[in-house]
């Protein structure tokens, strides 16, 4: 075993679909490293509870060395006691033809309450990362509702809708999605928000040099990623989004390199301020100079700033 300490992580909705596949990968060593032991907190909700324990009895059978310990609660002040890392999953899971928005009444709430179990209970350094949609809305409720917790320690998820224009970008040009680069995603996180293909690389190229087609850029590859959220649930009948939102939770906590960014949704500082996923940006992810294995702070690239021109 590692001589880490472990990071304990608060999981909601862990016996929901991501949940569930999130708390094998974080089991594994997957998003925290492979030397890094972690401990779960496992929080669920009504008849989630059965499903749970079968989960934790999942996690039993699997012996991952790097758990050191496992949670199962229904109560929100055992659940982020002493967290790390909260990652916020569990909501209403949007059906058929909703947008974000229509979640927002019935999801809002239920962010009110996690925010003040957080403030009241989890480490003064947690870091907490807001999944369930309308993810920064619902991470705004959540921030207010923390009290006095670093407004910089709250973010929403944005990298699921950077991996589906990536995704599109890498098709159009006939390359695989690994060389495309430096997609970031602006606006709120529903069908407004806009994917900046101005500020892409694909193979290290500018993408509208690769891509010569600007009329699909505009007309076609923009609304298709506004709208891939409320599509996938129309065509699979439910929404399997379980590894693609495994990414996020992967690239927060480790450090990127200079010339790569990855989108979230995060509070904006300078002489501007704008509320918490007013704006969802690029961000570099470097570590602490004072504790480099656990807390990374996300540094806005010039290009992140930089908002997209149309094209002529």
């Amino acid at each position: 075993m590692a001589s880490k300490s472990p990071i304990r992580v608060a999981v909601t909705g862990a016996a929901g679909n991501i949940g569930y596949a999130a708390i094998f990968r974080l089991a594994s060593g997957a998003v925290f490293g492979a030397d890094q032991p972690v401990a779960l907190n496992l929080i669920e909700v009504g008849p989630g509870l059965n499903a749970l324990a079968g989960v934790v009895m999942e996690l039993q059978d699997c012996a991952f060395p790097l758990l050191t310990d496992v949670v199962a609660t229904g109560d929100l002040n055992e659940g982020f006691k002493d967290a790390d890392w909260c990652l916020l999953i569990g909501a209403v899971p949007r059906k058929d033809g909703m947008e974000r928005k229509d979640l927002l009444g019935i999801n809002g709430k239920i962010f009110i309450g996690q925010g003040e179990a957080i403030a009241r209970n989890a480490k003064k350094s947690v870091k907490v990362l807001v999944v369930g949609n309308p993810c920064n809305t619902n991470a705004l409720i959540a921030l207010r509702s923390a009290g006095n917790l670093p407004v910089e320690n709250f973010f929403a998820m944005t990298r699921l809708d950077e991996n589906r224009a990536k995704s599109q970008l890498a098709a159009k040009a006939g390359a695989h999605n690994s060389v495309v680069k430096n997609v970031a995603i602006w606006g709120n996180h529903s069908s407004t928000q806009y994917p900046d293909f101005t500020n892409a690389l694909i193979g290290g190229k500018p993408a509208t040099q690769v891509i010569t087609d600007h009329a699909w850029l505009k007309e076609t590859f923009v609304p298709d990623v506004q709208k891939r959220g409320a599509a996938v649930p129309c065509a699979a009948s439910t929404s399997r989004l379980r590894l693609a939102n495994g990414t996020p939770s992967r690239s927060c906590p480790r450090a990127t390199t200079v010339s790569r960014r990855a989108s979230c949704s995060v509070t904006r500082s300078g002489p501007r301020p704008m509320a918490l996923g007013r704006l969802s940006r690029a961000c570099r992810s470097t570590p602490s100079p004072r504790r480099r294995s656990r807390s990374p702070r996300r540094n806005c690239s010039k290009s992140a700033r930089r908002l997209p021109k149309p094209l002529a």
